[in-house]
């Protein structure tokens, strides 16, 4: 089988391999479209995330989907949980996975990720495709879970309104729910006009771009908002939601910044009292919300794929990702 694997900072490389090895509890799935996203980015560009580095060839990519290949559900098209939680921790008991101390995530050393033809995991992590989601879009169900389970942490209700700073795939669908949701009021920010453009066309109310330094020009004297949602992964777009949030609101951080660090003006924080949130993937809840949204139409999947590469193209794809001229980039492993 093919596999891509990544041997350090932008050194991708196509392998032949063997087909892995099933075991107990795990099926074999064949890949279909892998989505790449800023996490992958950070790994290819820096050769690791956070406290992560590569120390042996990896293999990325946890946004995917694909058909599986053995047992009773074969022929079966499915959507790939990518964490594997251990079930027994304190978090996992209480029905937060996604915190959990043991957890086994696909894509994230050293736990290899989508980025081949063939893959094994376990069956309970491998999720019934709705009918209605269509072909590649089988890989945008798990950036649109990240999505809700950060307006989850904002809190919002039906009427308030809110700030989305950082228009990749996650942020736009993002504004996408809060404008389902009813929100009354969306702005945005992005340091590119593309994704301005489309904050914009996913229902933003206003969006502007967002200058060297990741802040919007005149952004002090917009009216403020209940919540805000820094989805950028950049120091500019935190302070924006800072700046932006009325006093008392919420601001919740879902980006992943690539020195593993935030910078912020904690006067502006400690003078408005707000609260801060950090966001940690999401919970199985956000999954089965995320499927029944796409399923229903209520968020639209459209026009968040701008590229598609086979999986012998994936330096260009990864190129294509550091260049950020598109959205949602996807490798097709197999048609």
């Amino acid at each position: 089988m093919e596999v891509l694997r990544l041997h350090g900072a932008r050194d991708v490389r196509v392998h032949q391999e063997p087909e892995p090895v099933v075991a107990p509890g795990e099926e074999l799935v064949r890949i279909t479209a892998v989505g790449l996203c800023g996490s992958d980015l950070h790994w290819y560009e820096d050769g690791g995330i956070g406290e992560s580095v590569v120390d042996e060839p990896l293999v990325l990519g946890h946004e995917l989907g694909g058909v599986v290949m053995s047992g009773p559900r074969e022929g079966e098209r499915v959507i790939v949980e990518p964490a594997n939680s251990c079930g027994q921790c304190e978090h996992c008991r209480v029905g937060s996975p996604n915190l959990c101390p043991n957890v086994r995530f696909l894509g994230h050393a050293p736990v290899h990720g989508g980025l081949r033809t063939l893959m094994n995991w376990p069956q309970r992590l491998l999720l019934p495709a709705p009918d209605s989601i269509k072909g590649d879009h089988i890989a945008l169900l798990e950036p649109l879970g990240i999505a809700l389970h950060g307006i989850d942490l904002g809190h919002f209700k039906p009427g308030m309104s809110a700030g989305v700073f950082g228009c990749g795939p996650i942020g736009l669908f993002v504004v996408r729910v809060l404008r389902a949701m009813g929100a009354s009021r969306v702005i945005a920010s992005d340091a590119m006009p593309h994704r301005v453009e489309a904050a914009l066309a996913s229902g933003a109310d206003e969006a502007w771009l967002a200058d060297e330094d990741g802040l919007p020009a005149g952004i002090r004297d917009v009216p403020k908002v209940d919540v805000g949602f820094e989805v950028a992964g950049e120091d500019g777009a935190l302070v924006t939601a800072m700046i932006t949030a009325k006093p008392g609101g919420r601001v919740v951080v879902v980006g992943i910044p690539p020195s593993n660090r935030h910078s912020f003006p904690a006067g502006e924080t400690r003078r408005k009292g707000l609260t801060v949130a950090w966001s940690r993937r999401m919970k199985a809840i956000h999954m089965l919300r995320a499927f029944e949204l796409a399923d229903h139409g209520t968020v639209s999947l459209e026009d968040m794929i701008t590229a598609t590469y086979p999986l012998a193209e994936g330096a260009r794809a990864f190129d294509d990702l550091v260049a950020r001229n598109g959205l949602k980039i996807v490798v097709k492993p197999t048609a």
